[in-house]
């Protein structure tokens, strides 16, 4: 597992970072953010409490599928299956596909933010 560092920073300042980086002016440094959000709100949204405490009983228990995680946090699969979605596309989570199986995989234990 690793440690994910996490921006802050308008939706201009997004653009503009990932279009100096696809030109070539910039080239992100270790320990930049990889991950960025618009606001403190919409990152607490995503990283709650309630979401926090998914990921721990994600990498403690290491569930097969999402039906086994469903049955362990007791919440329903297609919240769950939201909810993965959204910190999948943060990269926070991994949906790795097995065995007709959709398995959750978290990706980082370690949270640094960085606001601009």
């Amino acid at each position: 597992m690793k440690k994910v560092v996490i921006g802050i920073a308008s939706q201009q300042d997004i653009r503009a970072r990932a279009r100096a980086i696809a030109r070539g002016e910039h080239r992100p440094a270790t320990g930049e953010p990889k991950v960025w959000f618009t606001s403190m709100r919409s990152l607490a949204e995503v990283l709650s409490d309630g979401n926090r405490a998914l990921l721990r009983v994600i990498r403690e228990e290491q569930p097969h599928s999402l039906n086994r995680l469903a049955e362990l946090t007791g919440r329903a699969p297609s919240n769950l299956s939201r909810t993965l979605k959204t910190m999948e596309r943060y990269g926070l989570v991994e949906m790795r596909r097995q065995d007709r199986q959709v398995r959750p995989v978290v990706k980082a234990n370690e949270f640094v933010i960085r606001a601009a």
